[in-house]
């Protein structure tokens, strides 16, 4: 057996691994969210039903926590994708020198623990609240999401400054010698370049909202969301309709993706025309320059 032989056999048998390790409670979860065994299991395959899927749509405290995550995941993006927006463009025009410590500051929360920023947040919001008697600020919803905020920003503004690393800023300069405005330049030239990385931070944002349990088990007090209900479910006991909530969240995901993927391909296929049609008329325009050059 040749070396390359035996090569292959240890990178199939790590292949293998990895996906069965990366798929392996996907494929569990899926089985288990149609089986009518009561526990969820993959084998014995006591039954196939539906009824699991219909248990968690009617399961109050599941839903209110899925509406409660919706709903702060939404305003999270709003709040952190400006923030990670304005902090990745200060970080390019900040003078060089203070530039590091900048750095520092802004992504510190990142390098917080979660449980640290939840409790900060309620006792901060707490004591405001008690100095001002402005109760509606000492709300669990308001908390998680300047909580969640607080750290998920500075996500955004990394991507935020990768993107704004390969901006050539000639283009802003030839605007402002147009005689564009500074509003008119972010908003015409900065913004469709940074389109991209917008999407970007929008979806990490909410994904990593959606999905944070740390800081929002403390900072939304008496209230829930989707993590902290799965949180109370597992400790008391698994069911199947936990499994069938996850054979939700793929589905969307991938409906999420292949949606996208097909979107991109189409902005693809009209980029590259409209670059062709380009190519075309100069072309032609070249063709036609040398006619009458040669005519004259």
């Amino acid at each position: 057996m040749s070396s390359k032989t035996v090569m292959n056999v240890m990178l199939a048998f790590y292949m293998a691994i990895f996906f069965g390790f990366l798929f392996g409670p996907l494929i569990v979860m899926g089985v288990s969210a149609f089986n009518t065994s009561t526990y969820p299991q993959v084998y014995p395959i006591e039954g196939l039903t539906l009824s699991w899927f219909e248990k968690l749509l009617n399961d109050r405290d599941m839903v209110y926590g899925l509406k409660n995550s919706l709903w702060i995941g939404m305003w999270v993006v709003v709040v952190s994708v400006p923030l990670g927006l304005a902090a990745a463009m200060m970080m390019s025009q900040i003078y060089s020198k203070a530039r590091s410590f900048y750095y520092v500051i802004v992504v510190s929360p990142v390098l917080t623990p979660g449980v640290i920023i939840g409790i900060s947040t309620v006792v901060f919001w707490r004591d405001l609240t008690t100095a001002t008697n402005s109760k509606f600020l000492y709300d669990g919803v308001f908390m998680a999401v300047l909580g969640q905020s607080s750290f998920i920003s500075a996500y955004c503004m990394l991507m935020f400054m990768s993107r704004l690393n390969r901006f050539d800023r000639a283009q802003e300069e030839a605007g402002l010698d147009l005689g564009a405005s500074q509003t008119q330049v972010f908003f015409h030239i900065l913004l469709p370049f940074l389109r991209p990385a917008i999407f970007s931070s929008a979806v990490l944002a909410f994904l990593s909202s959606f999905e944070n349990y740390n800081t929002t088990t403390f900072a939304i007090l008496a209230d829930k969301t989707l993590t902290t209900v799965l949180a109370g479910r597992v400790r008391q006991g698994t069911t199947p309709a936990i499994s069938a909530l996850a054979v939700l969240i793929i589905a969307v995901t991938v409906v999420g993706a292949i949606i996208y993927e097909i979107v991109k391909r189409r902005e693809d296929r009209e980029r590259q025309a409209r670059l062709d049609a380009a190519h075309a008329a100069e072309l032609r325009e070249l063709e036609s320059i040398e006619k009458a050059t040669h005519h004259a």
